[in-house]
């Protein structure tokens, strides 16, 4: 077709598959074969002063254009374009050649304001058609990927002008043949926002006549073509709501390109479409090099053998199946036959790392920001942290200062709902001067940092005001307890006082016994970290100290109510809760121990307790060298007595024995509550057995192997086993009945090194 003849047919249609390399290459060719006077893409208007932008230096894609209602920013939609999107494709080539580009589609202010807050592809309509499956179908494919890689990634561009327009010929005529048969395929938002962008072409017209592109997605192309009138077109936008918008750009990733990251409009591999867009020749060839070096760095033996046989493989299986060239399937049943021997394990490993990729976009200063991210982005330089893709993990000692700033800025984040960073557990220890996080930078977050600037222009006043608000408004004595703790580890100096207002308030109401043991173990924690952090927390000590004593005097009673099992073991928890806080604050007050120690002695003691608490409170006292060995047996002895009924006495051992809490340890150095666990067990009648076996398997079914074997072993040998060893016979490889001496010397040096590390 010539360019008169093109002309003549109206304004340049360039009908595009999002995030498609092959696409994006052939609007390029178009545009440079056409030199059109302006450029138009599907897109809001909204964002058509951030155009310029795209042309920075610091701009670098994976990007994306975000849009939020301005009096709620949770309301957002996202555009997101790479470097191999078509429509990014066509921007830089209209500024490359100063040429004006425009947004035409749906602007943001009516999308947003009815909820259809979705770019193309992401609406959730019951029945969609997907043009593409049913294109694919009709040639042939059963994998729609398949096919468009064939037609059009892999198809060259040519040197000529008809070479490039009539594959767009040939897929706008194919969407307008499924147009007609399926109408808008379910796509009912479609024809308000093609509406639109009609009245957007018709503008163009007026300013530029027909020597205008419009670049958007192919299935758009036949509503664009046909001949409608302005009076129709109208009647469809009129009425749509509108709310007031800001846009801005925030950086993307690959990963949130790719389908399954939940992107209606996604593809399945963008980390693939990137480097078939930059390779510059033999791609294949370049792609098997790359995950060589991916597996070299996980340690598999990977040569340039290797490579070359991936290759010639991957190009064979391509030509069997009548392919131009080798696709991702090929080559990557190639890589698993060639390179992984087989195995699924480092293919997945590939696909998660390369054809998806972690690839994070960036953007310059000059973007339009909250103020709050701009503060926030003024300490992320500060301190040195980066905004990654990927997840990573950051130690942190809290007696440097610069990783103190890291650790109060990662909390205040996570305070205001803003989870670039998540405590894991440490690797390298479980000091209180040491932090270990796992950061991770999602797109979503730009809208969160949107949302919470509502509460300040800097992190440290937005998550003061947000911790304020939060405990004027909290409904239980935990939610504020929780927030106390916050506080302390976000250094929220200002917000403590009236958070503890509130706490006070809420502690004097509630005589919830359960709520107040929940709340008392968080509140000891908070003490803890404000000694770590240099935070006052006087007032805190005052309130833990109050919400202890109310604990000591109503535990004992609420553990006699008539609890079932599921209660009774919720207030187990409670109790190694409590336990827990009095240790820490036990520093403090050493007269609280002591109240503590009785309280346990009135649970282990008294017979209405259920038996899964008496045995905790017995075990706690055992620990703490409080229960003598042997008020400890006639404690067991009592409620493992004919008298006790079978289900209570497992409770009992449970409790005392659990496997968590190193009772397989304590059997085997104690012949006595072996001994009487024993007796026990085997005068449990039959029926009774069975209802207490699954509590007794639990019970011991946590033991380490090595406890279970060594149990066995004396169970074995039977009542007296330790005793026949006092006598001469053998006793269990590394038991005795006393302490020996000389192989308890030999552990000192190894213990003090321990402790001294």
């Amino acid at each position: 077709m010539s360019p008169a003849a093109a002309r003549a047919r109206g304004p340049l249609l360039l009908g595009v598959r999002h995030h498609g390399p092959g696409s994006a290459r052939a609007v390029r060719a178009a545009l440079e074969e056409a030199r059109p006077e302006a450029v138009l893409i599907e897109g809001p208007p909204e964002g058509d002063a951030l155009l310029p932008l795209a042309a920075d230096q610091g701009m670098r894609p994976p990007v994306a254009l975000l849009a939020h209602a301005a009096d709620d920013p949770g309301r957002a939609a996202f555009w997101p374009l790479a470097g191999f999107s078509p429509e990014w494709a066509a921007i830089r080539w209209a500024q490359e050649h100063d040429v004006p580009v425009r947004f035409i589609d749906l602007p943001a202010a009516h999308s947003l304001a009815d909820g259809a807050d979705r770019p193309e592809g992401e609406e959730p309509d019951a029945v969609r058609l997907d043009p593409l499956a049913v294109l694919a179908e009709t040639a042939g494919y059963d994998d729609p990927e398949r096919w468009w890689e064939d037609v059009v990634e892999h198809r060259g561009t040519g040197g000529g002008r008809e070479d490039v327009l009539g594959a767009f010929e040939a897929l706008g005529e194919a969407m307008g043949a499924l147009r007609e048969a399926y109408g808008d395929g379910g796509h009912h938002r479609d024809l308000v926002r093609e509406a639109y962008m009609r009245q957007r072409m018709r503008a163009a017209r007026r300013e530029f006549g027909e020597a205008y592109a419009v670049v958007c997605g192919a299935w758009h192309v036949p509503a664009l073509r046909a001949r409608t009138t302005v009076a129709a077109d109208k009647a469809l936008l009129t009425g749509l709501p509108k709310v007031k918008v800001e846009t801005t750009w925030v950086p993307w990733t690959h990963r949130r390109l790719a389908r399954a990251g939940g992107y209606g409009a996604g593809i399945t591999s963008p980390g693939w479409y990137a480097h078939l867009f930059t390779a510059p020749d033999r791609p294949v060839e370049r792609w098997l090099t790359k995950v060589a070096g991916l597996l070299r760095e996980e340690d598999r033996q990977v040569s340039s053998a290797h490579v070359i046989e991936a290759v010639r493989l991957a190009e064979t299986l391509a030509a069997m199946r009548g392919r131009p060239l080798p696709g991702l399937t090929e080559t990557l049943e190639a890589v698993r036959a060639v390179m992984c021997d087989g195995s699924d394990i480092p293919l997945a490993l590939i696909e998660d790392r390369l054809v998806v990729g972690d690839v994070l976009g960036e953007v310059p200063d000059g973007a339009p920001v909250v103020p709050l991210q701009r503060d926030l982005t003024r300490q992320q330089r500060t301190l040195r942290l980066k905004a990654e893709a990927q997840d990573r993990e950051l130690e942190l000692d809290l007696r440097k200062d610069t990783d103190t700033a890291k650790s109060l800025l990662l909390h205040r984040l996570r305070l205001l709902g803003i989870g670039w960073g998540t405590p894991v557990a440490s690797r390298a220890g479980t000091g209180t001067f040491r932090e270990t996080w796992r950061l991770r930078w999602e797109p979503e977050l730009s809208v969160r940092i949107a949302e919470a600037g509502i509460w300040g222009t800097t992190v440290l006043a937005a998550a003061t005001a947000k911790a304020e608000a939060d405990a004027a408004g909290a409904g239980e004595l935990g939610e504020v307890t929780a927030l106390a703790e916050q506080c302390l580890l976000a250094g929220l100096t200002q917000a403590l006082p009236a958070v503890l207002r509130a706490l006070a308030d809420r502690a004097a109401l509630d005589t919830d016994v359960a709520r107040l043991a929940k709340a008392l173990p968080a509140l000891a924690r908070s003490l803890r970290y404000g000694d770590v952090r240099g935070t006052d927390a006087t007032a805190l000590a005052v309130v833990a100290a109050g919400l202890a004593e109310r604990i000591c005097v109503a535990l004992p009673s609420a553990c006699t109510a008539g609890l079932d099992a599921d209660a009774a073991a919720e207030m187990r928890g409670h109790v190694d809760g409590v336990h827990g806080a009095v240790g820490l604050l036990a520093d403090a007050d050493e007269g609280l121990r002591e109240r503590w120690s009785a309280v346990l002695a009135t649970l282990a003691d008294r017979d209405t307790v259920p038996g899964l608490i008496r045995g905790r409170a017995a075990r706690l006292l055992l620990d703490d060298g409080r229960l003598p060995p042997e008020e400890t047996a006639r404690l067991m002895g009592l409620a493992l007595s004919p008298a006790a009924s079978p289900a209570d006495a497992a409770g009992w051992i449970e409790g005392f024995a659990g496997g968590s809490s190193g009772g397989g340890t304590l059997l085997v150095h104690d012949d006595r509550l072996l001994g009487l666990i024993d007796t026990w067990l085997v005068g449990v009648p039959e029926r009774a057995f069975t209802d207490v076996l699954p509590l007794l398997r639990r019970t011991f079914g946590a033991y380490e192997p090595g406890v279970k074997r060594t149990l066995g072993e004396l169970v074995r040998r039977g009542p007296g086993g330790f005793a026949a060893a006092t006598l001469g016979a053998a006793a269990p490889e590394g038991f005795a009945p006393e302490l020996d001496p000389v192989r308890a010397d030999a552990v000192v040096g190894l213990v003090r090194m321990l402790l001294a590390g």
